[in-house]
C-alpha cells in the first residue's frame, strides 16, 4: 500500500477540476489580451473565475489578483505594500513560512525597514498583548502573521489580530495558503487587508494562485511589462490554472461540512493510535478546537534512527514530512520547530490530510510506525 500523508505540501489534482481545466488547455488557447474571438473566450473565462472567487469570500472581483501561486503573493504584498506606504516599521513571527520571513529578513538586510518579532508560547500561539505594544510603540507598522501554521497547524486568532490592527492603523497581511478552501472565510470580517493563496493545497493545479487587496488599500505594480491584472502583474494569465483554482475553490465550499467532519476524524484516530502504541510521543502545536484539522505533527520519543525516520517512512511507502516542502534540502531542521524551543534530537514528522484519505490508510501508517519503533503491541 502507497499512503500519501503530505497534503500540507500538495494535494491531488481533483478530477473535476481537471474537467474544467481541459478545454483550456486543448481547444481554447487564446491569448486573454487578443481582441478576437479567441482572445475573449479566455478573457471571459478569467473573469468568471475571478468573480467566483470573489463571491465565496465576501469580496469584489476588483480586490482578487491571481499570481503564480503563494510565494509570489506573499512577496508582492509585503514588498509593494511596504514601498508604497513607506513603512518602516513590521511585525512578524519567527514561525512564519519562508515566503514570509525570508522576504521581510531581505528588506531589514537593505535598511529598508526595522523588523520585530512578536513573541510566541512553544504551541506557537502569538502573545496579542506583545502585538498591541509593538504596534503602540513604533511608527505605523505592517503586520504579516499566518492563518495556521504550515508545519504544526496552530491557527491564529485573525479576527482579534485585525482588530488590534485596526485600532493601530497597521496594515494586516495574512498568509492563508494552508487555510484556503478548508474553512470558510469572509474577508472583510476578517479585518485583513491582504491574502494570500495557492489552489495546489486543495486540489487545485500547481503554479497558480491569487492575492487579495482590501479595496482601501492601494499598492504599486509587482511585475511590470504588461497590462494584465489589472496593471498589477504584467505577463500572459495562466488561463487553465485560474479556471481550475476558481473550480477547486468552489468544490471546497460545496463540500466543505463533510470534507472537515472526515479529516478531523482522521487526525484525530491516527493522534490517538499512535499516542496510545507509541508511548511518550507528543504532539507539536495546539489542541484540536485551535489547530487546522488537515495537520498533525507528532514529536516522537528519542530514536538512534531519528535521522532515519522519514526515509524509512518513504521506504514503508508512507509519504510525510519534517516540516515545510519549501524548505527541503536544508540541513538545519524545522525552522519552525526551533523557534518553538522544540527538543531537536527527538524527530517530528508531520502528517497532514484530505479528503481522500481512509481510516485503512492510517491504520497502516500506525503499523509501519509501530514496527520502527520496535513497539510491541498486545493481541
Amino acid at each position: 500500500m502507497k499512503v500519501y500523508l503530505d497534503n500540507a505540501a500538495t494535494t491531488k489534482l481533483d478530477n473535476e477540476v481537471f474537467e474544467a481545466m481541459l478545454p483550456y488547455l486543448k481547444e481554447e488557447f487564446g491569448n486573454p489580451s487578443s481582441i478576437h474571438a479567441f482572445g475573449r473566450k479566455t478573457r471571459s473565462a478569467i473573469e468568471t473565475a475571478r468573480k467566483n472567487v470573489s463571491k465565496l469570500l465576501g469580496v469584489t472581483p476588483a480586490e482578487i489578483f491571481f499570481t503564480s501561486g503563494g510565494t509570489e503573493a506573499d512577496n508582492m504584498a509585503i514588498v509593494q505594500t511596504i514601498a508604497t506606504h513607506n513603512i518602516k516599521h513590521v511585525v512578524s513571527s519567527k514561525i512564519e513560512h519562508h515566503a514570509v520571513e525570508h522576504t521581510l529578513q531581505v528588506l531589514e538586510k537593505e535598511g529598508k525597514i526595522k523588523l520585530s518579532w512578536v513573541n510566541i508560547d512553544n504551541k506557537g500561539n502569538v502573545d496579542l498583548n506583545h502585538l498591541e505594544d509593538l504596534l503602540k510603540n513604533n511608527e505605523r507598522s505592517f503586520v504579516s502573521l499566518m492563518h495556521a501554521n504550515n508545519e504544526i497547524g496552530t491557527l491564529l486568532p485573525v479576527e482579534k489580530v485585525g482588530t488590534i490592527c485596526e485600532k493601530y492603523n497597521a496594515i494586516f497581511h495574512s498568509d492563508t495558503v494552508q487555510t484556503m478552501g478548508h474553512y470558510a472565510m469572509n474577508l472583510p470580517a476578517m479585518k485583513v487587508h491582504l491574502v494570500t493563496c495557492a489552489a495546489h493545497k486543495f486540489h487545485g493545479p500547481k503554479g497558480v494562485g491569487f492575492l487579495y487587496i482590501h479595496n482601501s488599500l492601494k499598492i504599486n505594480p509587482f511585475i511590470h511589462g504588461g497590462a494584465q491584472e489589472r496593471n498589477m502583474r504584467g505577463g500572459t494569465e495562466n488561463v487553465a490554472g485560474i479556471v481550475g483554482l476558481a473550480k477547486a475553490l468552489e468544490i471546497c465550499y460545496r463540500e466543505m461540512e463533510q470534507h472537515q467532519k472526515h479529516i478531523q476524524t482522521l487526525k484525530t484516530y491516527m493522534r490517538e493510535q499512535i499516542q496510545a502504541i507509541i508511548p511518550g510521543t507528543e504532539i507539536n502545536g495546539e489542541d484540536d478546537a485551535r489547530s487546522l484539522y488537515t495537520v498533525l505533527n507528532c514529536r516522537f520519543p528519542k530514536t538512534e534512527n531519528a535521522e532515519m525516520l522519514l526515509f524509512s517512512l518513504d521506504i514503508a511507502g508512507i509519504a510525510a514530512s519534517g516540516g515545510s516542502a519549501c524548505s527541503s534540502g536544508s540541513n538545519q531542521g524545522s525552522h519552525v520547530l526551533r523557534g518553538l524551543g522544540i527538543d531537536m534530537e527527538r524527530p517530528s514528522v508531520r502528517f497532514s490530510f484530505c479528503k481522500y484519505n481512509t481510516k485503512e490508510e492510517i491504520d497502516f501508517a500506525v503499523a509501519k510506525l509501530t514496527e520502527l519503533f520496535a513497539v510491541k503491541v498486545n493481541a
